[in-house]
């Protein structure tokens, strides 16, 4: 019943949503992709947000109702049947009545499972298309045959670009670049190798008084050159969201200057490699949100880097939706684990293969600490951090890793304002 009932107010919101787009008739900025497009999405928003009249999607907005209800400007109801009946008549209001509308929407599209992509570029055509990167093992491959079909789910979003429109790839992505030979339109290539127009170099994190604050780069395109800092997040994927941006930011004829303004004040989305101050005068890695082999990886190597006179923790949950290459995935992580960190906490059953596969790797069985929840090693973990030590926190959404950062955080009062899954419907959840 359920169910049925998503699916029915699902269909009116997105048909409310196809009237909005013909009456204002906005611009569309479609971010798609397996990896960074949260980031990549709120990156172009700081970018823009000076020069145009622009909307995001909030949070993750990515699915076939989150969509409609970013076009709506409405927020998500959850369980509450009248919620979602005032979202309706909410999003039916700007269709009786002029109201004053976004000129430019970034959207971020997603896909769970085989057609969920396909169904929403029936309606939603956008003038730019930005894809990102695919994984090795994308999230969500449990519901694909393979790899292949969840690249082609993220193509439908080129196919339905607009002819006269913009095409926005990572060129260091094999997979991404490729799509440069199945489309028409314009195309804009970012990256760090030599076959991006809009490249980044010196890329280096940014530290302000012995503490890790951020990152720093150059952007370069046709010989123009300006460094750009980014706050409060770390990270090569965090290089990428930025480079995408910055190239959306030059197809709508932006200058370098204006771009790096903009990313300036750009405030990295939660859980996704975002800088928090821990106890002890600790630094909390929090990149709850989800995890991915490919994520995860990128994660432990960006640790492994950082400067500190202290001690560098992984606290690493469960990956999920993996399928069959869970254990694979599992124990290639752990190899990267032992090479990356000092001590090393696994939340879940399946990181136990993460943990074996370190401890085969070399890392000390008495720096290898295993736990069934996030809350438990959250407490455990407050008695062995210590000054200045590095702390990085993953796992899947179902995870709850973000307990481990609440756990371990300096000012928890301002959990509400900085982590994940701090809405009462997910506090309800075990």
């Amino acid at each position: 019943m359920k169910s049925l009932l998503k699916k029915f107010i699902t269909s009116i919101l997105i048909q409310e949503a196809i009237w909005l787009l013909k009456k204002y008739n906005p611009k569309i900025i479609v971010v798609t992709g397996s990896v960074g497009k949260t980031s990549t999405k709120d990156a172009i928003y700081a970018v823009l947000v000076k020069s145009v009249k622009v909307r995001k999607s909030e949070k993750s907005f990515n699915s076939d109702i989150g969509i409609p209800l970013t076009i709506l400007g409405c927020q998500n109801a959850w369980s509450d049947p009248l919620a979602w009946l005032q979202n309706i008549w909410r999003g039916f209001q700007p269709l009786i009545k002029k109201v004053s509308y976004p000129d430019w929407l970034v959207l971020e599209v997603g896909a769970d499972r085989p057609g969920d992509i396909e169904k929403i570029s029936r309606w939603l055509k956008p003038d730019v298309t930005v894809l990102t990167k695919f994984a090795k093992t994308p999230v969500h491959i449990e519901f694909f045959k393979n790899r292949q079909e969840v690249i082609k789910e993220k193509g439908f979003m080129v196919e339905s670009l607009k002819r006269e429109g913009v095409l926005v790839l990572n060129s260091d992505d094999e997979d991404a670049f490729s799509f440069k030979q199945k489309t028409n339109s314009k195309v804009l290539a970012y990256g760090l190798l030599p076959e991006a127009e809009i490249k980044a170099s010196y890329i280096e994190d940014y530290y302000d008084q012995g503490k890790l604050r951020g990152l720093q780069f150059k952007v370069d395109n046709g010989g123009n050159c300006v460094p750009v800092i980014i706050r409060d997040v770390v990270g090569n994927q965090a290089v990428y969201s930025a480079l995408g941006a910055i190239t959306v930011g030059l197809a709508l004829n932006l200058n370098l200057i204006q771009i790096a303004e903009g990313l300036s004040d750009y405030v990295s989305p939660r859980g996704r490699m975002k800088l928090i101050s821990g106890i002890k005068n600790s630094t909390i890695i929090d990149d709850t949100y989800n995890s991915s082999p490919v994520a995860l990886q990128s994660a432990l190597e960006t640790l492994a880097k950082v400067k500190t006179t202290g001690r560098h923790f992984a606290v690493l949950g469960d990956m999920l939706e993996l399928g069959k290459h869970s254990v694979t995935e599992h124990k290639e992580a752990g190899v990267l684990a032992a090479k990356s960190c000092d001590y090393l906490i696994t939340v879940g059953i399946r990181s136990r293969n993460l943990a074996e596969s370190a401890l085969d790797n070399g890392l000390s069985e008495n720096n290898v600490l295993q736990f069934d929840s996030a809350l438990e090693a959250g407490k455990y973990l407050q008695n062995m951090i210590q000054e200045n030590d590095v702390i990085l926190v993953k796992g899947s959404q179902s995870m709850r890793m973000e307990k481990v950062v609440l756990e371990i955080m300096a000012v928890p009062q301002m959990a509400s304002e900085l982590l994940v899954r701090q809405e009462e419907e997910w506090r309800k959840k075990s």
